[in-house]
């Protein structure tokens, strides 16, 4: 888990700072985790920074996930058929990657005229775990995350840009999401101050399917974390307490 100060609106920046920073990270380690929009800042300047999926910092992660022989995620701007996303890519150390484009688009900074919306969820396979990301505000709308039957995971994992005044639907949305799905719950979310003078405290947690914190990131810190998950314990956990086959049924539209 990597919570950095970004630079605004530069990719070879944020590229650079990231390269070096994963020279600190000597634990062994199956899954580097980056903030959303980790090469730009939380930008709607899309025209401008948006990238193909053939670009620079997809290259850029293939080079890093292939050195550090893990996978790397995080989003940044795509283009893609004349529209642009807020992409999630989770880039495997063999070159071959897949990609969630973020479902609810934070219209209070008018994300929704800038990018277009996804409309998939997807869950990605990584040594015997089910893990499924998603993007920031998607955070605030549990149905879209709910664990059931057709939509089953072990690792909720969210990348954010979420500000400093709302840390605290942050920190408690993150352990809301860790008992209703009795799933691992990791949110990662930057520090810094941005150009449009937002402030990001930080505080990315990793929480275990009770709710209970795991990690022992600090405010406003610029550091990363190395956490080692339990499939063993989350399994015996489920079939203790086996809430999920009393939920509800439903369908998303």
């Amino acid at each position: 888990m990597v919570q950095p100060n970004l630079f605004w609106e530069s990719p070879k920046k944020n590229r650079e700072f990231f390269s070096n920073y994963f020279r600190s990270i000597v634990t062994e380690t199956d899954l580097i985790i980056l903030p959303e929009m980790f090469s730009t800042g939380f930008s709607m300047n899309a025209a401008k920074l948006a990238e193909d999926m053939g670009g620079e910092t997809m290259e850029w992660m293939h080079k890093n996930a292939a050195e550090k022989k893990a996978v790397i995620t995080g989003s940044l701007i795509i283009k893609e058929d004349n529209k642009y996303y807020n992409r999630l890519i989770w880039m495997n150390p063999n070159g071959s990657f897949s990609h969630y484009d973020k479902r609810h688009l934070f219209s209070l900074a008018e994300e929704e005229k800038t990018y277009s919306r996804g409309n998939h969820q997807w869950i990605m396979p990584l040594n015997g775990w089910k893990i499924f990301p998603l993007i920031c505000y998607d955070l605030r709308f549990p149905v879209w995350s709910r664990r059931t039957k057709s939509l089953e995971y072990d690792v909720l994992l969210y990348v954010a840009n979420w500000p400093e005044k709302r840390n605290l639907a942050w920190n408690q949305l993150l352990v809301a999401r860790a008992i209703e799905n009795q799933s691992y719950v990791i949110g990662v979310n930057r520090v810094g101050e941005d150009e449009n003078k937002i402030i990001y405290k930080g505080e990315s947690a990793a929480i275990d399917y009770k709710g209970e914190l795991i990690s022992t990131f600090k405010p406003y810190e610029e550091k990363h974390e190395t956490i080692l998950l339990n499939k063993r314990s989350l399994v015996e956990f489920r079939e203790q307490f086996s809430f999920a086959k009393d939920g509800d049924d439903f369908t998303l539209s």
